[in-house]
């Protein structure tokens, strides 16, 4: 049976629900607090930290997935100006950079119904998601901040999603 096929699951808190899914996916995690959870999944282009946070005031499950993008100071406007242009082709999410901190993050929030409850299936998509977009737009901050590369001209590279089969 898949993890989605038990029942048990329905009714966790939604970082248990989290957890559940890092320990089946076997994925390196640390259970910081209780409505706290931080995850690293090795990617195509990088290894992303991702850490979830329950908040039961707002019934929001806040996810956000960084990775290291410490561009050169002269290079930081592009940049921006790259991440604009990839938050325009995507539909749930946004990147943004934490100059402070040297890093990209890919942030989501879900809002959940008053009994705060979230399904494997929504955790494992929204994980899924980040990591994909974040794959998919990496190449395009690379080519920005290291490459010299214009962020019109680097947006064009990202990786698109493929429909069909070959």
């Amino acid at each position: 049976m898949t993890l989605s096929g038990r029942h048990i699951l329905d009714d966790l808190d939604p970082i248990d629900t989290v957890e559940h899914l890092a320990v089946h996916n076997e994925w390196d995690f640390d259970r910081v607090a209780d409505d706290r959870i931080a995850m690293v999944i090795e990617g195509q282009w990088r290894t992303y930290t991702i850490s979830l946070a329950w908040s039961r005031f707002d019934n929001m499950l806040r996810l956000a997935c960084a990775f290291d993008m410490g561009p050169p100071v002269e290079r930081v406007p592009h940049l921006y100006h790259c991440l604009n242009a990839a938050n325009d082709r995507i539909w749930s999410g946004a990147f943004t950079f934490w100059a402070e901190r040297k890093l990209m993050a890919y942030r989501y929030g879900l809002l959940m119904g008053e009994e705060g409850t979230v399904t494997v299936e929504q955790v494992d998509r929204l994980v899924s998601d980040a990591v994909a977009n974040s794959e998919r737009f990496y190449p395009a901050f690379q080519l920005v901040a290291w490459g010299d590369r214009g962020a019109d001209d680097a947006i064009q590279i990202a990786i698109a999603e493929a429909y069909g089969r070959a």
